[in-house]
């Protein structure tokens, strides 16, 4: 089964290319945004005030090295304290459910992440940095969530 989703991921790469998508803001807000495959909303949020509220704004499609780039931002950046999730989740890969679990469970032993049902959900992170991203972050989870006015008014709660 691993060798027949690493040849599908690899056509998808050449088929579908999808080019790593995030947007710099205010860099004293402590405030990110995920909109996970929600690639219409991030760019909405980026032309939008939001962008001036939230340090960055990237989407997040896969629960293995998208999980390892969003660990590794927040332990580079530690002004940042709140992780908004919202937009949809990528089907097939539930990146949005493996962060979430990832923050709630853990990695075991083999650094796949606890409880997650996502394919691949084995990260390259080390386990300092997790811990980190489990203390210091908090995930707000609007899963699903694509109207720009409430993805606004729970960044103005924080």
């Amino acid at each position: 089964m691993n060798k027949l989703t690493n040849t599908i991921g690899k056509i998808c790469e050449i088929l579908l290319p999808i080019p790593e998508e995030f947007y710099i803001g205010n860099s004293d807000s402590s405030i990110c945004i995920c909109t996970l495959s929600s690639i219409k909303l991030l760019k909405e949020i980026k032309n939008s005030e939001i962008i001036d509220k939230v340090a960055i704004v990237g989407r997040l499609f896969t629960e293995n090295k998208g999980i390892d780039s969003i660990i590794k931002y927040v332990n580079h950046h530690k002004k940042i304290e709140t992780i908004i999730v919202c937009g949809k989740d990528v089907w097939g890969h539930k990146s949005g459910h493996s962060l979430f679990q990832l923050y709630k469970n853990g990695v075991d032993n083999d650094n796949r992440i606890i409880n997650s049902t996502s394919p691949e959900p084995f990260l390259t992170v080390l386990e300092s940095e997790i811990k980190y991203f489990q203390k210091e972050i908090t995930l707000v989870n609007l899963i699903d969530e694509t109207n720009i006015k409430l993805i606004l008014n729970k960044i103005q709660e924080n």
